[in-house]
């Protein structure tokens, strides 16, 4: 495990999660959760408890739980008498299920409704001056955390809980998927330029850019992650 840290901080820049000294379990599935998406942990890597334990200084319990919790949103897969891997999706699994998340999204955004409240508003343009600070100044962390709010606040706009619920759900399980389009700054620009279209759309009522707008925003995950597993297929292919 320690080798894979160090290839992906070589890759990216930064280094995983600096470890406070105690854990709960919740605080072990999110560090994990954002070394699966920065690709400090990689699709089909075992996830060891004893490592976990150690790294975390955590008793096996707490550990466990914590994988528990992972594979429950889909980021991970854990088998009986074998151990627990991160997620691993084929072409069809990623096409699959980003046609649920287009679906989901773009459902999402034909059902806000104009004028927006200004004081949500207010909220999602101050998530998104943050997530601004954090891109600019190399905190990938904080831009990560900055933009699973504003896709929260964005789709609360449609007082729709259980939708939210579903679209949450779903770009979750994209994390694994995720991590190539996380860690390229051409990517996370992209992300912030979006996220001002996006808030130009709500403030000129105009569904029909706010619906193109978040179709488009889930391309790029998916086409670099699909590009990388043709590429490794290729490799992998007998000469």
């Amino acid at each position: 495990m320690e080798q894979s840290h160090r290839d992906a901080a070589a890759t990216t820049g930064h280094e995983p999660a600096a470890e406070p000294e105690e854990y709960s379990s919740a605080r072990i599935a999110e560090i994990l959760e954002e070394d699966i998406v920065f690709g400090y942990l990689h699709p089909r890597e075992r996830l060891v408890e004893d490592d976990l334990c150690a790294r975390f200084q955590a008793t096996r319990h707490t550990v466990r739980h914590a994988l528990i919790m992972l594979d429950k949103i889909g980021l991970i897969d854990r088998r009986k008498n074998v151990g627990a891997f991160v997620k691993s999706y084929t072409d069809t699994d990623v096409r699959d299920l980003y046609v649920v998340r287009d679906i989901l999204e773009t459902s999402a955004a034909c059902q806000i409704n104009f004028p927006v409240g200004a004081q949500p508003f207010a909220q999602l343009v101050e998530i998104q001056r943050r997530h601004d600070r954090c891109a600019e100044s190399g905190n990938l962390r904080g831009a990560f955390r900055a933009n699973i709010d504003f896709h929260q606040q964005l789709f609360s706009l449609t007082n729709n809980p259980i939708l939210c619920a579903a679209i949450e759900d779903f770009a979750r399980r994209a994390h694994a998927i995720r991590f190539l389009s996380m860690a390229e700054p051409q990517f996370l620009d992209k992300a912030r330029s979006d996220h001002w279209a996006i808030i130009r759309a709500l403030e000129n009522e105009d569904t029909a850019a706010l619906v193109a707008l978040c179709r488009d925003h889930l391309v790029p995950s998916r086409d670099a992650y699909l590009e990388q597993y043709r590429r490794r297929a290729r490799i992998a292919a007998p000469a």
